[in-house]
């Protein structure tokens, strides 16, 4: 008989739960810290509106190989060390970012803090050690949910606190603190959690470097799945080099290049290691999973999760360019549209718990594509309060269908959940840099309406291919031993 979910316990596994959604805000703090600030920066360093918008994809695409590199590593070490880990380093680069001088400096720091939205990873993988299938969509819905609020947290008081630290280095002694608090909080989190109920198993991966599949149609299919991460980054490249916004030489672009090649083509070559026994003899029934499962859960997070990172990273200088607002008043009304994820998330985990994860989905992409089609019609003539309505009602689609995106990751395959969640995470952030490339090219209106085109997209491979998690997925030990582990 699982535990009552009661929130305002602070004991077993939900001291579990709000240590971890605190971490997960606080790296969410830390990565778009930028974002309410970006008017001062912008005028501190001189930049161009190309450089601006450069900053908003740099900021996410780090994060595309490291939700990988930290999905495989939560799953072999643990996500007590990972979130550890994470938090300490994320808040000495932060600091880094504010001490710079240079546009080259800035641009480096923000590309490297892109390593703290891998958070997101670790905790997935410890909710779901720590809460039941009937309770695991809502309790991963309020670990997102209001640890994405610390987007919303930053826009809030990160101009004010600028201004109480007051001259032209407000900003850098505001973004600084956010670092300082990262580093204590890393040993708190340490100090306070376990990775697994105690008398449970911690199931590892049989093999590490890649992902495990169980059928030949997976692998390639697996194959297919990761040429994206890849093409986001080259695109990304593609973006700052000749021809665009010229950052990065000709002779730079084109290494970056090769070593995407070279780095996928060695990815595959694991992939075929860590899978290779599967033209060699079939995996017994009891292994076996979809990884189509994996496969249209990435697709719908790169709409949505890709879509609020975009969206937060440019809203509050598009509240200020359209409406004339003033940087502390626009972040302040920007953070509407993540503020909607202290009850939207939760509420799309506990819509998936009750009423049907596929169905779920579905009617959460409907309302996202509407938002966004929404979204597209504002303009200077709107009043403030109706746009800010607008975005706050499209807001609760966008991060419900977060939710009921990772109510479903955790029943995919447990041993492999970190795996799967730095894929879907991975996948959020190729969504963030597609949109924000499609916005360096087109008005903002246009934009959200490339998203709700995308959404359309989402909805069709989900209606088509997912399948309602049911039964009882296996796991074996290391002693041979079975142990059924419930998914619905």
């Amino acid at each position: 008989m699982a535990e009552r979910f009661n929130l305002l316990s602070f004991t077993g596994r939900m001291k579990v739960l709000h240590m971890t959604w605190f971490a997960f805000f606080i790296s969410f703090f830390v990565w778009f810290n930028h974002a309410p600030l970006m008017a001062s920066i912008r005028e501190a360093l001189d930049l161009t509106d190309q450089q601006v918008k450069a900053l908003l994809i740099l900021n996410v695409a780090l994060t595309i190989p490291a939700r990988i590199v930290v999905g495989m590593l939560v799953d072999r070490f643990g996500p007590r060390i990972m979130y550890a880990l994470l938090l300490s380093i994320s808040g000495v680069i932060c600091i880094g970012f504010a001490l710079a001088d240079s546009y080259g400096q800035i641009a480096l720091m923000r590309f490297l803090l892109g390593f703290v939205g891998a958070g997101f990873v670790i905790g997935i993988r410890m909710i779901a050690e720590w809460f039941p299938a009937r309770q695991v969509g809502l309790a991963e819905g309020i670990y997102g949910g209001w640890g994405n609020f610390g987007s919303a947290a930053a826009a809030m008081t990160l101009p004010s606190l600028a201004l109480v630290f007051g001259g032209e280095d407000g900003w850098r002694w505001a973004i600084g603190t956010t670092g300082v608090v990262a580093i204590v909080y890393s040993f708190v989190y340490y100090l306070s959690v376990r990775n697994t109920p105690k008398g449970s198993t911690y199931f590892r991966p049989k093999r590490t470097g890649a992902m495990e599949v169980t059928s030949r149609g997976d692998f390639f299919l697996y194959l297919l799945m990761n040429v994206p991460l890849y093409a986001a980054l080259a695109l990304l490249v593609w973006k700052l080099g000749p021809g665009n916004l010229e950052l990065l030489p000709a002779a730079v672009a084109d290494t970056v290049y090769g070593v995407l090649v070279v780095v996928y083509l060695y990815q595959t070559l694991n992939v075929w290691r860590v899978n290779r026994h599967v033209f060699e003899r079939p995996v017994p029934e009891i292994e076996r999973y979809k990884f189509k499962q994996v496969a249209v859960l990435d697709i719908a997070y790169l709409v949505t999760f890709g879509s609020e990172l975009a969206v937060v990273s440019m809203l509050p200088l598009f509240f200020k360019d359209t409406f004339g607002l003033s940087q502390v008043l626009a972040g302040l009304l920007a953070s509407g549209y993540a503020f909607m994820n202290l009850v939207a998330r939760p509420s799309g985990g506990l819509f998936s718990d009750r009423f049907g994860r596929k169905r779920s989905l579905m009617i959460l992409l409907c309302g996202l594509m509407v938002g966004y089609f929404l979204m597209s019609q504002i303009g200077p003539s709107w009043p403030v309060l109706l746009a800010v309505a607008v975005t706050m009602l499209c807001s609760f689609f966008v991060q419900a269908g977060e939710g009921a995106v990772f109510a479903m990751v955790p029943l995919v395959k447990r041993r492999l959940t970190g795996q799967v969640a730095g894929m879907a995470g991975a996948y959020g952030n190729v969504g963030a840099v597609l949109f924000l490339t499609v916005l360096s090219f087109v008005s903002p209106q246009l934009f959200f309406l490339f998203i709700a085109g995308a959404a359309l997209l989402a909805f069709a491979a989900v209606a088509l291919f997912l399948e309602e998690p049911s039964g009882q997925m296996a796991e074996v030990l290391p002693d041979g031993t079975v142990q059924m582990i419930d998914v619905s």
